[in-house]
Order: C-alpha cells, then sequence, then structure tokens
C-alpha cells in the first residue's frame, strides 16, 4: 500500500506529521493534544455458529450464493475493508486501503478463530493494520479486546465475569502480540460489579453510550475540592472528552488518588445513529460534514469526536460504504486538520479532567437496563405482534443449567485440577492450540496427579462443559423476537452439549429438569408451542455421536476414490490389511479417523463395504472402536449399519457372512443379514453430515444431469437456425429453445474452461481454448443468451489472477506472450457476461505498482524495456488501476 510520504502533498494524510523535519514536538498533534481528533469505532462480531459437536459451521440456505451467513459477511465486509478501494472519477483504483490501521476496532474472539481458518490473508491484515497504528500512534494499536462471546456481563455471575474477561484479554494477546488497553463489553451492557471485574484485570477503558451516564462534573482538586455534579441522564453528556469513572464503594470520599477507576469514552449517539440507520456513509464528504457538526468551538485546547457503530455496517448493511471510510480516513478528514486517532492513544495525550457516575445496569439498546435479555420489555420484539414472554424463562432455565453445571465441576473437577476454577480460566490457551502437545503441557500444569487415559478424557470433558455453559449465554439468543429463531437455537444446543458432557463424566441426569423449566418459554410460533418442543424439534434432532461420525465416514468412503477397490471375492490377505491399517487416516471435522481395515465389493448393481474404524475427538480425547458396514443399492439408496468392535475373530466373521450373502446379489438378503448382525438401527444417505452429503447428491446427479445436457445440446444444434430467425425477426423466442440455448452454451463454456485451466502452462493449447471460448461468447451474445456458470466464473478468475502472478514474478522469459493471453483472458470475462471479479487481480497488481512497475519504467532504457513498461500500464487500465502518475512521468 501506498505510504502517506508517497501520497499527493495536497492528501493532508496524518501519516506526514512524522516524517516532517519541522514537526516539533510541541506541534504535532500525534504527540501532544492540539486540535480535533477523530475515531470512528467498528464492533465487528459474529454470533458463534458452529455445529457444536464437529465445531465447524454447517451450510446455511439463507446465505446463498455463499456457504453460511459468515462467509457472506467476510466478502461483503471484512474482507472489502481490509482492500478498500479509494477510486478516481474514471472509477479506477487510485489507493487500497486496509481501514483497519485508521478504524478503532473489536472483533469477538469467535469470528477471529474462523478469519483465521477461513481467510489467513484477511486474518493477517488486521494483526499487521495493528501493529502499524500502534507504530503511527506512539504504541497504542487500534484493537481493543471484547468479552469472549458476548454475554451480557450485568446478568453474569460473579466467575463468569472473570472468565469472559481473561479469555477475552489471553485471546487477544496471543494474536496480537501485546496486552489489551481496552476492552468492548457486549451490547454495552455494563454494572459497577462489571467495572470492578474489568479493573482488577487491567483493563484501561471501555467505550458506552451517552445514555448509560447519570452524571459528570469535573475532577476536584486543592483549588476546588466539590466540584457540582452535573445531571446528564437524558445522553447529555459531552461525549468530546474522556471521563474517570471511580468504583462505587470508594466514590463517597473526596481522595481521589488512591481509588481504582477506569476511563470511559461515549460516542457522539446522533451520529452514530445517522451511521447505522441514514444514508451518510454513503458520501465522505457528507460523512466529514457530520462529524464537523460535532466540533466545538469553545476553544479548547484538543477534543474527540468518537462515533461506533457495527463494522458490518461498511459493506454488509449498506453496500461499498468501506470505499467512504477509506476516502476520509485517508483524504477527508486530514483535509479538514483532523487527526485519526484511537481511544487509547487519545487518552495518553489527554488524560481525563472530568469524572462520571453511570446508571445502575444499562446497554446500549435496551432501554429498560438490560431486560432485553431476560425479560419481556417490548426492546426488539416485532412491534407489538410477537411477545416476549419466552425470555425471562429461558433465562431461569439457564441459571438453573449453569448452577447445576457448577456443582458437577467442582465436585469432579477437584478431583483431577488443583484449581478447578484457574483451570478453567486457562482453559482458553487450549481454545487457541489444541495440539496434543500443548494439551499435555496444560495439564501437567494443572493436574492433582498423574492423569490416566481415561480420567485425561475426563477432565477435558469438564472443560468443554463449562465452555458451552458459557457459549449459552450468547447474547444473540435473547435479542431478536422469538426463541425458535437460529439465535436461540444455537444457544440451546450449547447447553444440550454441556448437558451432554455433564452425564458422561458425573453420570448426572439434568436434561428432564432442564427441559420441564423450558416448557415454561411459551414460543410465538404454533407448531413448536414453547421451549420444550423447540428443545425436541430442532435440538435433539442435531445431535451427534460417534456412530453418526463413523456412518458418515463408512458412506463418503464410497465415493473418496482414497485406495483401490477389492472388487475379487475373497477376502483380502492379512499383509495387505496390515499395509490399510497403516495407511489410512483421515479428518472427519473435528475427528481424527484411523482406519485400520477397508474391504469393497461390487456384485451387479450393489456396492457392500466393511471396515473398522477408530475415531479420536480432537477436542475430549475420548475415543471409539467401530465396525461399519454400508451397502449402496444404487441411485439415493444406501444402508448402513454401525456397532462397537469386539474382537478381530467377530470383526472377521461380520465380513465372512456379509460377503457371503452379497453373493446372492440380493439386496434384501443382504440387509437382512446385516440386520442380523447389527440390530435394527441402520443409517442412510439423509444421516450424512449436510455438507458431504450436497456433495454426493451431486455426484449422484451428475450422469443425469450430463445426459440432459446432451439432450438441450442436441436440440439447441437440431433448431439453431430457427431461433437465429426468431432473433432476427425480433419475434419472442419459445422457452422452450431458449433455455435449450443457454444451457448448452453454459456446458461448453465450462467444458472449455476445465480444458483451459488443465492447459494454462501449454500456450498453444490455452490460445485454442480462448478462440474457442471468444467464439462461445459471440453466439451468446447472438442468441440474447445469459450464461449461468459461477464454478466458471471462479475458475476464470483464479486463471487471470494466476497468470498475473506468473507475469509479475516469474515470466520465465515469455513476457510479451504471457501479457497478451493475460488481456485476452481479461478481454473474454467481458465478452462472456458472467459478472468477474477482478479485485484479486487488482490487489495483486497494485501491490507490485509501486514496488515494483514504477522503479522499472521509470528506470527503464531501450526500445524492448520501454515497450514491456507500457504494456504493464495498459494492462494496469485493464485492471482499473490509475496508473496515469507513472504515465505522464514516461511523458
Amino acid at each position: 500500500m501506498t505510504s502517506a510520504a508517497e501520497m499527493p502533498a495536497n492528501s493532508g494524510s496524518t501519516l506526514t506529521f512524522h516524517s516532517d523535519p519541522n514537526n516539533t514536538k510541541e506541534s504535532d498533534p500525534l504527540r501532544k493534544a492540539n486540535g480535533v481528533y477523530v475515531t470512528v469505532h467498528g464492533h465487528f462480531y459474529q454470533p458463534p455458529r458452529e455445529n457444536p459437536y464437529l465445531d465447524a459451521i454447517e451450510r446455511q440456505p439463507s446465505a446463498a450464493p455463499f456457504h453460511d451467513w459468515n462467509e457472506r459477511i467476510h466478502w461483503e465486509c471484512y474482507r472489502p475493508n481490509a482492500f478498500a478501494r479509494v477510486l478516481n472519477d474514471q472509477g479506477e483504483v487510485v489507493k487500497i486501503v486496509n481501514n483497519y490501521e485508521y478504524f478503532s476496532f473489536n472483533i469477538g474472539a469467535t469470528l477471529m478463530s474462523w478469519l483465521e481458518r477461513y481467510d489467513v490473508e484477511v486474518y493477517q491484515r488486521i494483526l499487521e493494520a495493528d501493529a502499524k497504528s500502534s507504530d503511527r500512534l506512539d504504541g497504542h494499536g487500534n484493537a481493543i479486546a471484547q468479552v469472549y462471546n458476548h454475554i451480557i456481563m450485568p446478568l453474569a455471575n460473579e466467575r463468569d465475569k472473570y472468565t469472559q474477561i481473561r479469555w477475552g484479554k489471553e485471546d487477544f494477546r496471543s494474536r496480537f502480540g501485546r496486552d489489551p488497553e481496552g476492552m468492548w463489553l457486549a451490547e454495552t451492557a455494563v454494572d459497577y460489579a462489571t467495572l470492578e471485574a474489568l479493573v482488577a484485570e487491567g483493563i484501561r477503558f471501555i467505550i458506552l453510550a451517552p445514555s448509560q451516564a447519570l452524571r459528570c462534573r469535573p475532577l476536584p482538586t486543592q483549588d476546588h475540592p466539590h466540584p457540582e455534579w452535573l445531571e446528564v441522564g437524558g445522553s447529555q453528556i459531552d461525549s468530546t472528552r474522556p471521563y474517570r469513572c471511580y468504583l462505587k464503594d470508594t466514590q463517597e470520599s473526596n481522595e481521589t488518588n488512591n481509588k481504582p477507576y477506569i476511563d470511559i469514552f461515549f460516542y457522539d449517539g446522533p451520529i452514530s445513529r445517522d451511521m447505522g440507520f441514514s444514508d451518510v456513509v454513503y458520501n465522505s464528504s457528507r460523512f466529514a460534514g457530520r462529524i464537523g457538526s460535532a466540533v466545538r468551538g469553545d476553544h479548547r485546547p484538543a477534543q474527540l469526536i468518537s462515533v461506533a457503530t457495527d463494522g458490518e455496517t461498511f459493506g454488509h448493511h449498506k453496500k461499498g460504504t468501506e470505499k467512504t471510510l477509506a476516502y476520509a480516513f485517508t483524504k477527508e478528514f486530514p483535509q479538514q486538520g483532523w487527526t485519526v486517532t484511537n481511544f487509547a492513544h487519545y487518552l495518553s495525550l489527554n488524560s481525563p479532567g472530568w469524572e462520571v457516575e453511570l446508571k445502575s445496569v444499562t446497554a446500549w439498546s435496551c432501554a429498560h437496563g438490560v431486560d432485553r435479555w431476560q425479560d419481556d420489555c417490548g426492546c426488539g420484539g416485532e412491534g407489538g405482534v410477537w411477545h416476549l414472554k419466552w425470555r425471562r424463562p429461558l433465562r431461569d432455565a439457564l441459571n438453573w443449567l449453569r448452577d447445576q453445571l457448577t456443582e458437577v465441576y467442582e465436585e469432579h473437577g477437584r478431583q483431577l485440577f488443583r484449581d478447578p476454577w484457574l483451570a478453567r480460566d486457562e482453559y482458553i490457551q487450549i481454545l487457541r492450540d489444541r495440539s496434543a502437545a500443548n494439551v499435555n503441557r496444560f495439564l501437567a500444569r494443572h493436574q492433582t496427579h498423574k492423569l490416566t487415559a481415561a480420567e485425561q478424557v475426563d477432565a477435558l470433558r469438564l472443560l468443554e462443559m463449562q465452555r458451552h455453559a458459557l457459549l449459552m449465554f450468547t447474547s444473540c439468543g435473547w435479542f431478536f423476537e422469538e426463541i425458535s429463531r437460529p439465535e436461540g437455537t444455537q444457544i440451546l444446543r450449547y447447553a444440550s452439549r454441556a448437558l451432554e458432557l455433564a452425564g458422561e463424566v458425573a453420570g448426572v441426569q439434568l436434561e428432564k429438569g432442564f427441559v420441564k423449566r423450558l416448557a415454561l418459554a411459551p414460543s410465538n410460533v404454533e407448531q413448536f408451542k414453547n421451549g420444550a418442543e423447540i428443545y425436541r424439534q430442532l435440538v435433539l434432532t442435531a445431535q451427534l455421536g460417534f456412530k453418526q461420525v463413523a456412518a458418515h465416514y463408512a458412506i463418503t468412503s464410497l465415493f473418496n476414490n482414497q485406495k483401490p477397490a477389492q472388487t475379487h471375492n475373497s477376502l483380502p490377505r492379512k499383509d495387505v490389511a496390515d499395509k490399510q491399517s497403516q495407511r489410512y487416516h483421515k479428518k472427519v471435522y473435528c475427528y481424527a479417523a484411523n482406519e485400520l481395515d477397508y474391504q469393497l465389493q461390487r456384485m451387479g448393481s450393489l456396492t457392500l463395504a466393511i471396515g473398522s474404524l477408530k475415531l479420536v475427538s480432537e477436542i475430549t480425547w475420548e475415543s471409539e472402536h467401530l465396525v461399519f458396514a454400508v451397502l449402496h443399492l444404487g441411485g439415493w439408496d444406501f444402508h448402513c449399519c454401525i456397532q462397537q468392535f469386539t474382537g478381530r475373530r467377530d470383526y472377521s466373521q461380520i465380513k465372512e457372512k456379509l460377503f457371503g450373502a452379497l453373493q446372492q446379489a440380493s439386496a434384501a438378503h443382504t440387509i437382512l443379514a446385516m440386520t442380523q448382525l447389527f440390530g435394527e438401527e441402520a443409517f442412510s444417505l439423509q444421516n450424512l453430515f449436510a455438507e458431504e452429503r450436497h456433495r454426493i447428491m451431486g455426484l449422484l446427479s451428475q450422469e443425469t444431469l450430463t445426459r440432459l445436457g446432451q439432450l438441450y445440446t442436441q436440440a439447441y444444434r437440431d433448431n439453431y437456425g430457427v431461433l437465429m430467425a426468431f432473433h432476427r425477426d425480433e419475434i419472442a423466442v419459445p422457452q422452450e429453445l431458449q433455455v435449450a440455448a443457454d444451457i448448452a452454451l453454459g456446458h461448453r463454456c465450462l467444458m472449455t474452461l476445465r480444458s483451459l485451466e488443465q492447459d494454462i502452462a501449454d500456450p498453444q493449447k490455452s490460445w485454442s481454448h480462448i478462440l474457442e471460448l471468444e467464439a462461445i461468447a459471440t453466439e451468446a451474445k447472438h442468441l440474447r443468451c445469459k450464461l449461468n456458470i459461477p464454478d466458471g466464473r471462479q475458475m476464470l478468475e483464479q486463471l487471470i489472477a494466476r497468470s498475473l502472478w506468473q507475469l509479475l514474478h516469474d515470466a520465465n522469459g515469455s513476457f510479451n506472450a504471457d501479457i497478451q493471453l493475460l488481456e485476452r483472458l481479461i478481454d473474454v470475462g467481458d465478452q462472456l457476461n458472467i459478472d468477474i471479479s477482478l479485485q484479486r487481480s487488482q490487489e495483486l497488481y497494485f501491490s507490485c505498482l509501486q514496488s515494483q512497475i514504477a522503479p522499472v519504467c521509470i528506470t527503464s532504457f531501450g526500445n524492448e524495456a520501454e515497450n514491456q513498461c507500457l504494456q504493464l500500464l495498459k494492462l494496469g487500465k485493464k485492471l482499473a488501476v490509475d496508473v496515469s502518475a507513472i504515465s505522464n512521468q514516461l511523458g
């Protein structure tokens, strides 16, 4: 990214303060409080969506065309803010800004974990942004921590308050490499007990809504020991300054030197509200004007205009507004003479001169304290259409369960851990790193004695039970209007998992009492009636165990092609089986699958696979040795049975009997034998985890789709002249013929793109495929076809990015041919009209523009070098990147 020193002089970037030799400490607003400061805080957060049994997010159809809502919001918000465009009047990229370098921000730990797994490039951009802001702002990075999983802190018991803060701190420290100075409270919900915990854990400041302040006054001084309190309970507090808040039990004393305290910033309520609910953030000039309206002209040395909103506002809720921020941060605000900063940096320059008292229990989004998360207060309802009577019984049921689980944890935990609650507080270290070595170190540090393998499993089960007991209080479960929404169902699934783990360790049966209490939570949906019925229909049906994981493994093994199939009628030799036992290890979500034996035989349309499998949970280390048999009857029909491994002899007899039954080529006879050996319980395609079920459905449909594609192609070819006649005479084309053309050309295009992907390293074949794609584009244009090929679009985007990287980093002496091929690929994307995105390629080109392309162009001599530079600049124009500055230097 272009640094401030490289930007035009009139850009006014605050980064230029450090590069200006005339700046002194007295005049530099980055070193001494001077002038107007602006802080835009983004609260980035997503509810935890992982299946509690799989530790992964399953497909969410409502997020289509994306896999799930995390992925959708990522591509609409988190990634665009890491690579925010500043455009010129021609829509060309002038600059790519990492908005996280200028935001004050917190990102929930559960969301950061997802980002780390899903898009490590964006994850690293966020970490780098904090480091760069720390360098710019005298050691104060933009990132602040968040209470771990977004619980309403005033409604948490004391122990949970501390764990939430400690987990949030440790997660932050392990990512950003420093201790957090501030912490974001879920829904900004706060009471004095929460403040006490924050102070005890070394948190210096928090951010609240102006409505949460009760009264304020200047700090007492020797000259004015008793300043008058000003009532500000109606959101009248001046948000342009920080405040000191002393803990409640010390406030009556006039001595302030030794009182424990925390500093508080109140965001500007009206501007923050406008950011979320008006169009002010769609235009950077308007946004700057709205910020400017809050500047106070009372000649104070320094003031802070701070605003805060959901980070997802920028790009997800309001499309494209990450560009507004990028331009405001780097152009509009500096032109006004404002310094872009964060709360920690401003606090280092301007220590609070005022103190504040808070209302007893408050949150930004509830006018009734924190009743939105425990009572039918009206906040968050559907305009009175749906009641909120379920909130209190849900809260009571979870509080009861938490207390029951506490007893289980203390009774059994003290036998395994020297200090069970310290072990829970430090369990975050395992959540960040579940490697066996790290878990062993953790257990060695906390165990009361050398734990047996069974005791290790119980120790991890207890800690996981406590993790889910915290997750079940995630605030989203109460935020909306109905208990059966996905958010409410999710927290009940966490509760269910905690119940299950308690039963496994202690043998206690708490579910009946929990469900009885849930029955008091009335649903607005007739189908569910109450929380107990929601639990039965939406929670119990989602529970998974080792048998379901084994069934998933067994059915998918028929399609994975990871081993040579045994298609003969004899059993495999022992040496073959022994070799297989050493070879096949696979991960099934959070389970390690060790395939100890596997044999597959086919008889006509029937396929039978039998295997021995050891499954180990990577979370709790519990394991089971299972035997599976799966019969594929053809098409969509599968019959799978699972049972415990009871010894080699029993297992050999199972194989002998089942493969013997298969010889009769009778599905009924084979299923009967499976039932006799395994029992009545059976699994089918429906029991597969959704992700793999969809993949296998696609594979099973492929033959049918291929056949249909051939039929459509034949229909298209047979009626090509007729289609052209309809279009030539501008007569409406019969739908059947138009659909045939759309599908036939889409299929042909997809096949050509796949061939191009395979042959991209061969220039001759690549050109042939590109010519074919151009012909398809021409044909589609004449027939007004819409090519619906999302897989093809993604392939072409990746091919363009890969070819660009090759051109810039490893041209192999074939620069002219490579760049011509790349340009034609980009042109083909436009011609096919399949809405390809060049963003990744833009980012790649822009990152090399200043570091590689510009230096080479400016120092190039000779016809060949100059020609290459001109071609590279032409390519930049094609990618919609502004290269005018370099072009002008070349004359």
